[in-house]
C-alpha cells in the first residue's frame, strides 16, 4: 500500500498518511482547520515489513484502508487530544 505523508505547518512534528495524493477531501474539516497548510513529505510504500519511527504500521495501514488518512500526532500527546484515524 502506497501512502502519501504530508507535514502541518501549524503543528509541529505532526504528520498526515494519505491514501490518495492530495486527497485532502478525505480529512475533516475541523481536522484540517487544525493542522493549517500541509506540505508533502513523502511517498512511502507500507508494506508489512515497513517500521515507521512514531506510528504502527498496521495501524496507519488500517486507517488508510478504511478511511483513506491516518493522522500522526507528535510524541506525548495525551490519549483524550489524539485521533489516531
Amino acid at each position: 500500500m502506497q501512502a502519501y505523508v504530508y507535514k502541518s505547518r501549524r503543528k509541529a512534528d505532526t504528520y498526515v498518511f494519505l491514501a490518495a495524493r492530495d486527497d485532502f477531501a478525505r480529512v475533516p474539516g475541523p481536522v484540517r482547520a487544525q493542522l493549517g497548510e500541509l506540505a508533502f513529505v513523502l511517498e512511502v510504500a507500507l508494506t508489512p515489513e515497513r517500521r515507521l519511527a512514531q506510528s504502527d504500521p498496521d495501524v496507519v495501514r488500517a486507517n488508510l484502508a478504511a478511511q483513506g488518512f491516518h493522522v500522526q500526532f507528535p510524541p506525548g500527546v495525551p490519549a483524550a487530544v489524539r485521533d489516531d484515524g
